[in-house]
């Protein structure tokens, strides 16, 4: 590229990824732009990549929260009880109802409740002052349209 440059074979050059001489050449002469290489695939993204997908999944097994998803919503709370139930179900009018009905059936206290949707699927976090017996668990899973529930 540098012998390209000198003989004007080539007028100017752009890359991401550059050598000392490349750079050199860009100060000096001004023919040479180097711009931010990303570097997506290279070992350290992948190794990065991979760290963070561990670490999500490692939040969302421990405290419901969903990041970076597909087809759910992204959610990510705080956590202000080690109390937790998540709960997705189908994006129908009513569901917030019927959930905190059952919630308030069994003298549960919601100290936080998050609710959110994307396309035909809602998800909520749901903080409570107490545990929630299995029962209240099931009674969730029994609701229709609920897709899943789990105390975290």
């Amino acid at each position: 590229v540098i012998k390209a440059l000198e003989s004007e074979q080539l007028g100017s050059y752009v890359t991401d990824f550059a050598d000392l001489e490349l750079i050199k050449r860009a100060k000096e002469v001004g023919d040479v732009i180097i711009l931010p290489h990303i570097g997506a695939s290279t070992r350290q993204a992948e190794e990065n990549c991979s760290v963070m997908a561990a670490e999500q999944l490692d939040d969302f097994l421990n405290n419901g929260n969903i990041k970076n998803s597909v087809n759910f919503p992204e959610l990510i709370e705080p956590r202000p009880s080690e109390f937790r139930i998540t709960l997705s179900n189908k994006n129908h009018p009513g569901m917030i109802g019927k959930i905190t009905t059952v919630l308030a059936d069994n003298k549960l206290n919601i100290i936080d409740m998050v609710n959110k949707s994307r396309g035909d699927i809602a998800y909520n976090v749901i903080d409570l002052e107490t545990k929630p017996p299995e029962k209240v668990l099931v009674e969730l899973s029994a609701l229709d349209d609920v897709i899943s529930v789990r105390e975290v």
